[in-house]
């Protein structure tokens, strides 16, 4: 049974010479490993662009198969010399490239562009990622095979775009699937359902489908290699001097996630908590192998001398504001809100009440349906409906910060040295998080502010 997951991001395949790092990562573990591949840098998001033109109604399929074609052509040329193998490669990416076409033309002369069909079209930039690396691996001379979600039986609960793995219904498939001593190589970021349906696992869904499968198998770890340098103190595009995280734990690795961090899919740590299994973080850049790893997320819970571990951010939040006076203590409103939401697809990120205001955190592309929503539903209490798209969300993560006074009472005192207004505040929704919601031009400044006043 292999008992390391090892999953490698679209961002290690941006170039040739990505690949050939992969390679040595590979060879360095051995041959008892199941490796979860996403698409190729930018392909999932030109493959989404395409579904939307041929909403439109104009036919791209053979503009995507040529795109395709020649980016992967490209990727095999370079990196399988030996004739027959990359004739071998080439016809299974092929054969992939029709299926995919043909999907497209359908979609286009049908107009049916149903949930079940982009799922299946999104899912092929992981297909080709996975048939591409498999046969790179045997041109290294290392025993890898293909395994296909849809066929080892990684079982969701086939909820179209954001499905979760059903693990009742799974480990007992995997765990005789994944039981030879050799490279297993899956495409990430899509399950089955229980009608034979492919659904995705959420955008960014490649890092929760390896661990999901590290779950089935009782993986001794799963190994995340991204081209970053594990977690850090903050973003280094923002801050210049943070420092690594060289520990976290499952609950603070997934509200960084949340809160703005995009180096885990926020979900990835849910399936490793019960069985205990670490995720470790490595660099792709730095040391090939095993032994350094630069994040180790898991259930041992350290506080760490700053209590917060790492500041992070995100412009996706909006607040949708209901007003009126006693709107906090008329009975009811969160209901037909709640339900209307539900209803729509439209998640609450979070609700802070007072007696004149109910305020939610809803992502900003929700907003405006939001607003409707509510215009609509006439609410007698609700005397005004504010969105507000100009703000941004600042999150300080870690463990202990219930337990630990002064924390709150330092970042708004930065905050208020900088002349930085605090538009709304919430604590103790989560034990390691406490968040602000600021002007969004004020985002940089505000998180540069905290940063200095905890860490440096």
């Amino acid at each position: 049974m292999p008992n390391i997951v090892v999953k490698f991001g679209g961002s290690n395949l941006k170039d040739k010479e990505d690949v050939s790092r992969i390679i040595k990562v590979v060879e360095n573990y051995g041959e008892r490993l199941i490796i979860v591949v996403s698409a190729f840098y930018g392909v999932t998001n030109y493959l989404e662009s395409s579904l939307a033109t041929l909403k439109k109604g104009e036919d791209v399929s053979s503009a995507v198969y040529l795109y395709l074609q020649t980016l992967k052509k490209d990727a095999v040329d370079y990196h399988i010399t030996d004739e027959a193998l990359r004739e071998k490669c080439w016809e299974e990416i092929d054969v992939c490239l029709e299926e995919l076409t043909n999907l497209l033309k359908g979609i286009f002369l049908t107009a049916d562009a149903s949930l079940a069909l982009c799922d299946f079209v999104l899912s092929y930039g992981e297909r080709l990622s996975a048939i591409f690396l498999a046969h790179v691996l045997k041109q290294n001379k290392l025993n890898a095979d293909i395994a296909y979600p849809e066929k080892f039986g990684l079982i969701t609960d086939g909820v179209y775009s954001n499905a979760s793995v059903d693990f009742s219904k799974s480990k007992e498939a995997l765990m005789s699937y994944f039981s030879e001593a050799k490279i297993y190589v899956v495409p990430g970021f899509f399950g089955v359902s229980t009608k034979g349906k492919i659904t995705l696992l959420g955008r960014g869904g490649s890092d929760y489908s390896a661990a999901a499968i590290a779950k089935c198998v009782e993986a001794k770890s799963l190994d995340v290699w991204k081209d970053v340098e594990g977690f850090l103190t903050s973003d280094p595009r923002v801050v210049n001097q943070t420092q690594n995280i060289q520990s976290l734990t499952y609950v603070e690795a997934a509200e960084l996630a949340y809160f703005g961090a995009k180096i885990l899919h926020p979900r990835c740590v849910e399936p490793l908590i019960e069985p205990s299994i670490p995720l470790r973080l490595f660099h792709i850049h730095g040391a090939c192998n095993d032994s350094n790893p630069l994040t180790v997320i898991g259930g041992e819970s350290t506080v760490s001398e700053t209590v917060v571990k790492s500041i992070t951010h995100t412009n996706e939040f909006g607040i949708l504001k209901l007003k009126g006076p006693g709107v906090g203590s008329k009975p009811g409103i969160l209901s037909v809100v709640t339900t209307a939401f539900s209803d729509a697809g439209i998640n609450i990120n979070s609700v802070i009440t007072s007696q004149i205001s109910i305020n939610f955190l809803l992502n900003k592309r929700d907003l405006s349906r939001a607003k409707s929503l509510i215009d609509l539903s006439r609410l007698p209490s609700v005397m005004d409906v504010e969105d507000i798209d100009n703000v941004a969300t600042i999150a300080a993560i870690g463990e202990g910060l219930v337990d630990n006074y002064g924390i709150a009472a330092r970042i708004f005192t930065a905050l208020a040295d900088q002349k930085i207004n605090v538009r709304m505040s919430c604590s103790c929704a989560s034990p390691v998080v406490s968040y602000y919601i600021v002007d969004e031009r004020d985002k940089s400044k505000a998180i540069q502010a905290m940063h200095k006043s905890l860490f440096e």
